[in-house]
């Protein structure tokens, strides 16, 4: 019984983090830009619109998840009037609908009942049906850079993932991945994977 728990608990973290690893998540990015041959990331300021700037808080939020990608690419903030870029920092989530009742990682209320049907059990009884009855949750992160004098737009990269897990602190980790290849566009939509974010 206790193998069959430890299993249980394996697979359904697989299958919350986007089955990567245990201290990984495997996140899609799509990336497509012009960044000027030999220049350097330099001075950036960030840029709100309108819907943005309605919901201050919550843009705060997402612009501070996306501050260490930008620095580790090498970008300085800095006041508008003294910036070489502007960029645009934004962010979503919503629920996608639910698998089939019987499928992995599915709780049910009458569990006992489909102990049977799991495919890494057999055999009624507690334990025998464990799942999780979590919806599909898609994030999708994305940043925009534009040469400031010229307002052109040089790098527009979109990270996505669907996982289980719940919890806003996977932000950091989709601007990571987003920003994971910067300057170069690389293929698009590619696979990149990047550490878990540290439970505290």
């Amino acid at each position: 019984m206790q193998r069959r728990t430890l299993i249980a608990g394996v697979a359904a973290l697989l299958a919350a983090t986007g089955c990567a690893g245990l201290d990984t998540v495997a996140v899609e990015v799509s990336s497509q830009g012009d960044w000027p041959t030999g220049r350097t990331p330099g001075r950036y300021a960030i840029e709100r619109l309108p819907s943005q700037q309605a919901r201050a808080a919550e843009q705060e939020r997402i612009e501070a998840a996306a501050l260490p990608a930008l620095t580790a690419a090498g970008f300085v903030p800095a006041p508008l009037d003294e910036a070489d870029f502007v960029v645009q920092v934004g962010a979503r989530r919503f629920e996608l609908a639910r698998r089939d009742p019987y499928a992995p990682f599915y709780w049910r209320s009458d569990w006992w009942l489909y102990g049977g049907r799991h495919p890494f059990f057999y055999g009624p009884g507690l334990g025998a049906g464990y799942v999780a009855d979590f919806p599909d949750i898609q994030r999708e992160a994305a940043i925009l850079i534009r040469d400031r004098r010229s307002q052109r737009i040089v790098y527009e990269t979109r990270a996505t993932l669907v996982s289980r897990w719940s919890s806003d602190a996977l932000l950091p980790a989709l601007f990571e991945a987003a920003m994971k290849d910067f300057p170069q566009p690389a293929l698009s939509p590619r696979t990149v994977v990047v550490p878990l974010p540290r439970r505290s």
